[in-house]
C-alpha cells in the first residue's frame, strides 16, 4: 500500500471484518462490541489510517464537531478533575472518526447562552452537551428553539426534551451513610455545591434522606462553589461550631482533600477524631495520607457514552448506548469509629 492512503476497506481486510463494521467502529456508533471496536481501532492505528474529516464534512453538510460550554470560574475549573476526566472520555469516542470537541469556559449563564447560540446558529457544532442543569434551565429551551441535537448530563428532574445520561449514585450514597452510622457517627456535616444546580441539590437531598431514615439529626450543611478554597472555609465553619460533626462528607474530592489539610493543621487527627469522605474517586484520593474514603464514579466512561449518544443523535441512530456504571463506595483510611468525645476546633 506504499504511496497511497489507507482506506476503510484496507482496515476491514486486515481486521477480518466488514467495511460496514469498520465504519461503525471508526465513527463511534453503537452496534459494535467493545472488544471488536478496540481491535478495529488498533488495526486502523497500526496501518496509519486517518479520517478525511474535510471530505466527510462537505459530503454530510456537518461540522463533525460538538460543543461543551462550562459556566465556571476558570480557577475553580482548573482544580476540579471532573471535567478533564469527562473530556478524556469524550475524546476517546470522537477522536477515532476524526471529530472534535469545541470547549468554551464562561463566567455567567448569560454568556453560556450566547455561546451556545453562536455555536449552533453558525453551524460550528452538530450538537452540544448540557451539564450542570438548573431549575427552569433556559438552555433547554434555547437548544429546542434552534432544533439542535443535545445530550443532557445528570438528573434534570423535568422532561428535558433530549436524551439524558446519568450515573446512578443513590445506592452508593446510602451505603456511605450506613458506613458512617456503623462506625458510630451521628453528627454529620455536608459540604455541598451551589443549590441552583440540580445535581448539587439532589446530592444533598439524597444524603439528608439517608441520614433521616437512620434516625440521625439533619446534617449541618455548608454551600460552596465546588472550589478547594471554599471547601476549606466550609470545614473551618463546621469545626468551629458549637457541636462540630464527627464526620464531614464533601461534594467532590478536592474539597475533601482541602478539608483534610485544614483538619490536620488544626491538630485534629483524621480519622481518629474526624472522619472525612469525598466524592468522585480522583487519582489523588489514593495517594493522600490518610487515603480518602470516597464515592467512586467512572467519569471517563460517562464522557465516552455521552459522546457516543450525541454522535448517534446527529446521525439519526439509536439512543441505546447504556447508562454509565453505577457509583460505588470506596472505603479507605479517612473514616473510622466515632471519637469518644466531641471534636474541638
Amino acid at each position: 500500500m506504499a504511496g497511497r492512503k489507507t482506506t476503510i476497506a484496507d482496515v476491514a481486510q486486515r481486521a477480518g471484518v466488514s467495511k460496514g463494521l469498520v465504519s461503525f467502529a471508526l465513527n463511534g456508533r453503537p452496534g459494535v462490541s467493545p472488544e471488536t471496536r478496540e481491535r478495529i481501532l488498533s488495526v486502523a492505528h497500526d496501518m496509519g489510517w486517518q479520517p478525511d474529516a474535510r471530505a466527510r464534512a462537505l459530503s454530510t453538510n456537518r461540522s463533525l464537531a460538538y460543543g461543551l460550554v462550562l459556566s465556571r470560574n476558570p480557577s475553580v475549573l482548573s482544580s476540579d478533575p471532573f471535567f478533564p476526566t469527562f473530556i478524556s472520555g469524550v475524546e476517546r469516542a470522537i477522536s477515532g472518526p476524526g471529530h472534535v470537541l469545541v470547549l468554551s469556559v464562561v463566567e455567567s449563564l448569560e454568556r453560556e447562552l450566547e455561546t451556545y447560540r453562536s455555536l449552533l446558529e453558525s453551524g460550528r457544532v452538530d450538537g452540544v452537551f448540557l451539564t450542570d442543569v438548573r431549575r427552569d434551565d433556559p438552555r433547554l429551551a434555547l437548544v429546542q428553539e434552534l432544533s439542535a441535537h443535545a445530550v443532557v448530563l445528570g438528573h434534570p428532574r423535568v422532561d428535558a426534551g433530549f436524551p439524558t445520561l446519568s450515573v446512578s449514585d443513590e445506592a452508593a450514597l446510602d451505603a456511605l451513610v450506613a458506613h458512617l452510622v456503623a462506625l458510630g457517627h451521628h453528627e454529620l456535616g455536608l459540604v455541598v455545591g451551589p443549590s441552583h444546580m440540580l445535581h448539587a441539590e439532589r446530592w444533598r437531598d439524597s444524603l439528608v434522606a439517608a441520614a433521616t431514615t437512620r434516625g440521625l439529626r439533619t446534617p449541618r450543611i455548608v454551600e460552596t462553589d465546588f472550589s478547594a478554597e471554599m471547601g476549606l472555609a466550609a470545614t473551618r465553619e463546621l469545626l468551629e461550631g458549637r457541636t462540630p460533626p464527627t464526620a464531614i462528607v464533601y461534594a467532590n474530592d478536592h474539597m475533601a482533600l482541602a478539608g483534610l489539610g485544614h483538619a490536620r493543621r488544626a491538630g485534629i487527627e483524621v480519622p481518629r477524631e474526624l472522619s472525612i469522605v469525598g466524592y468522585g474517586d480522583s487519582d489523588m484520593t489514593r495517594y493522600a495520607y490518610p487515603s480518602l474514603t470516597t464515592v467512586s464514579v467512572d467519569v471517563a466512561e460517562w464522557g465516552y457514552r455521552a459522546a457516543q449518544l450525541l454522535m448517534s443523535q446527529v446521525e439519526g441512530g439509536t439512543d441505546d448506548v447504556g447508562q454509565p456504571p453505577p457509583a460505588r463506595l470506596e472505603v479507605r483510611e479517612s473514616t473510622a469509629s466515632v471519637p469518644e468525645r466531641p471534636v474541638g476546633p
